[in-house]
């Protein structure tokens, strides 16, 4: 399963910019996307969670986005996206989108992972 993010770029501080990751298997007779997440790792730190998403939309955030950014999807089209206001330079990141997934191949063979997306660079600056 494949993961494209896109979104990112620049952004004064206090603006905004939506972030979307789809995700796509043409592998698999079935693919069932179950939790969806973005985080993010600026230079020199940790990658730390942004806020995460089951299939039946319940929602987490990180203690610093909380109020700030939304996360949502479309289960239809297996996307995820991540709304972000009132944007901070602390804010700035590269930003990954990931799925956990339940695929059956045409075989009906289940398999079972986390696939990651590319990254998607976030710079808040004046």
């Amino acid at each position: 399963v494949q993961l494209q993010a896109s979104g990112g770029g620049l952004v004064q501080p206090g603006g905004s910019l939506r972030l979307s990751c789809v995700a796509s298997g043409s592998f698999f007779k079935h693919l069932s996307i179950n939790g969806m997440a973005w985080h993010r790792q600026a230079p020199g730190k940790q990658r730390e969670l942004v806020a995460d998403i089951t299939s039946g939309g319940v929602t987490k955030y990180g203690d610093s986005v909380k109020g700030r950014f939304t996360i949502s999807r479309d289960n239809a089209k297996n996307t995820v996206f991540l709304q972000m206001n009132s944007l901070k330079p602390e804010d700035t990141a590269v930003y990954y989108c990931n799925a956990d997934w339940l695929g059956y191949t045409y075989d009906d063979v289940p398999t079972a992972a986390r696939s990651w997306g590319q990254g998607t660079q976030v710079t808040v600056s004046s």
